[in-house]
């Protein structure tokens, strides 16, 4: 079902909110220790140092904060690289740019020895970024220059040789292991609040960077000459676009690890939604992404109660499926 007028479109994004808001409160309430609503809500208007009220303050609400700006950016940075690169199967994990955050990471804690969460975060976009540059020139060699299969090919071949890297240098040095095991499975658990609000500010200006870049997508999706001959200046919106999603994927993968698939589906389910203008896919897929990490997060909980598998783990099982329909439909409808 398209949304296809602006009315609907905006009504669409105020329901997809107000879902945003009800997954968030959802992913606080629910869980192994038993919960309920109106414990939430007296949690944060009559504290009383309970210990429902402490898991609920120190460890479910970041947790629930974490998933739903993950999955946002996750999702939006998906949606920048389909556009950018007009394939369907792009995405920060299929791309290698969280295998590269994520084997920069490993590495700043074998060889370093670095344990800043600031620092993390530094690294991490550094790894996303080497990563997207190797795989944008690989995929541009060749006689017909940069193609979508091209670059998946190279996608996918640069997040098997730094996932190659990561294992290397963790059977040199278990004691970094220890130190990233629970970034290299996917997961927000146990992950605290100070993670979030250490790439925060670096997020939000990715979000509002994407939003402003919106309608400069929609003129380079007609094709680079229509937009050169528009007057845009189409090197300069790749670059921002580039930066962008850099920003978006590594800082995700600094408070979250390599989490894969949200930037697939999640930007094809936009599109069904609102169409092909960005300005709508954009926002709609920051919310998506958001509400299919809470959800996934949650289910994560109830799977092999009272432990708990990696929301990578949960993500994989949903994606896996659309990745294949998405691959064996073609590229040519992306």
């Amino acid at each position: 079902m398209v949304l296809k007028s602006n009315q609907a479109k905006f009504t669409g994004l105020v329901l997809g909110i107000l879902v945003l808001l009800l997954s968030i409160c959802a992913s606080i309430v629910y869980g192994y220790t038993d919960t309920s609503w109106k414990m939430a809500y007296e949690t944060f208007t009559a504290y009383n140092g309970s210990n429902e009220h402490i898991i609920i303050e120190t460890i479910r609400l970041s947790r629930a904060l974490i998933a739903a700006a993950v999955g946002a950016s996750l999702g939006i940075a998906g949606a920048l690289m389909q556009a950018l690169t007009k394939n369907p199967l792009a995405s920060p994990g299929i791309f290698g740019v969280n295998a590269g955050a994520g084997f920069f990471i490993v590495a700043a804690v074998s060889i370093f020895s670095i344990n800043s969460l600031h620092a993390f975060t530094w690294v991490a976009f550094l790894g996303a970024a080497v990563a997207a540059f190797i795989v944008y020139f690989i995929g541009s060699f060749g006689r017909e220059g940069l193609t979508p299969m091209k670059l998946t090919l190279a996608g996918a071949a640069i997040a098997a040789m730094f996932s190659s890297f990561t294992q290397g240098l963790l059977v040199i040095d278990e004691m970094a292991l220890d130190q990233v095991l629970f970034w290299l499975a996917g997961s927000i658990q146990g992950r605290k609040l100070e993670m979030l609000t250490s790439v925060l500010p670096y997020l939000g200006v990715a979000w509002v960077a994407s939003l402003l870049l919106a309608n400069k997508i929609n003129i380079l999706s007609m094709g680079e000459d229509v937009a050169k001959g528009l007057g845009q200046r189409t090197g300069t919106v790749k670059l921002l676009t580039a930066i962008t999603i850099i920003l978006l994927a590594g800082g995700a993968v600094a408070v979250a690890g390599p989490i894969g698939f949200i930037g697939i589906v999640i930007p094809h389910l936009a599109r069904a939604l609102v169409g092909i203008d960005h300005r709508w896919i954009l926002p709609f897929s920051g919310i998506l992404g958001g509400v299919l990490l809470l959800l996934a997060d949650i289910s994560a909980r109830y799977i092999v109660m009272p432990e708990e598998v990696p929301v990578g783990v949960m993500t994989a099982l949903i994606g896996t499926p659309f990745f294949i329909y998405v691959a064996r439909k073609g590229f040519h409808k992306a």
